[in-house]
């Protein structure tokens, strides 16, 4: 009796088996696709990007990782795929890789790399993107932010991947981005000089140096005006403006001084 039970158990669990399997493979979450909002896809001849739903917020994820002048790293907004970050002590550059959807509106993505400092500030990076048929609107950044959250209130300078520069800040937590001052550049070709740019906090005063071919760093446009509240945030970050796809971009010769007058 006990041969037979068991020869009709294994009847029944070999023709359940395969079921269960099928059930299984047809209810897996599949990876090849990931969940971006049609407000996040970046703009087309067919789509506009427009900004995010007001009450959309993702936590950022945070790193007490340091990287050379930086004392640690983030995930600005959360985004969909996780960033990435580098550093070669005997060149001095920083590789960050990213797939964020933007820095823009009332909330960013990015991956950032920062310090923790108070007072006055001199930032600046000589920029490239080492795929140079990467999308247009791509920004490699230089950010002062007041907090680590995907709306704070904050000052950035960034190069866009076709060549634009522009100084832009959120005057407060959870409000669109403004821009200051937009400087319309063309994509670095090969063999040009890297371009650089850079930030200066002066008190409340914020002021952007550009060199695009090469020449002594230089005041571009009018100064921000904003107040932070120390400590803040100081640091470089990469978004590559597409959610679900990720680009880099190297920043050398980074000069971060805890005073002002030191942007070259």
């Amino acid at each position: 009796m006990k041969i037979v039970t068991r020869f009709l158990l294994s009847v029944l669990l070999l023709c359940t088996t395969p079921h269960l399997l099928r059930a299984q493979t047809t209810n897996a979450p599949t990876t090849s696709a990931l969940d971006v909002p049609a407000w996040a896809l970046p703009g087309s001849a067919t789509h506009k990007q427009v900004p995010p739903p007001a009450d959309f917020h993702r936590p950022s994820i945070n790193f007490d990782t340091p990287l050379g002048l930086f004392e640690g790293q983030s995930d600005i907004g959360g985004p969909l795929l996780p960033g990435s970050a580098s550093y070669d002590a005997s060149t001095k550059q920083y590789t960050i890789n990213s797939a964020s959807y933007n820095i823009w509106y009332t909330r960013d993505e990015f991956r950032y790399l920062w310090k923790k400092m108070s007072g006055d500030v001199s930032l600046a990076a000589d920029i490239t993107f080492p795929n140079a048929e990467g999308f247009g609107d791509r920004k490699a950044v230089l950010v002062i932010r007041q907090n680590l959250d995907d709306d704070s209130k904050e000052v950035m300078t960034a190069l866009h991947g076709a060549g634009l520069i522009h100084l832009a800040s959120r005057p407060e937590k959870d409000v669109n981005i403004k821009e200051t001052t937009r400087i319309v550049g063309q994509r670095s070709q090969p063999g040009e000089p890297a371009v650089r740019i850079g930030i200066e906090k002066n008190g409340d005063t914020f002021t952007l140096y550009v060199s695009q071919k090469g020449e002594p760093m230089h005041q571009s446009g009018s100064p921000v005006t904003l107040h932070f509240d120390g400590p803040f945030y100081v640091g470089v970050g990469f978004c590559s403006h597409i959610p679900d796809k990720s680009d880099t971009t190297v920043l050398a010769n980074v000069v971060l001084e805890n005073a002002a007058g030191k942007v070259h």
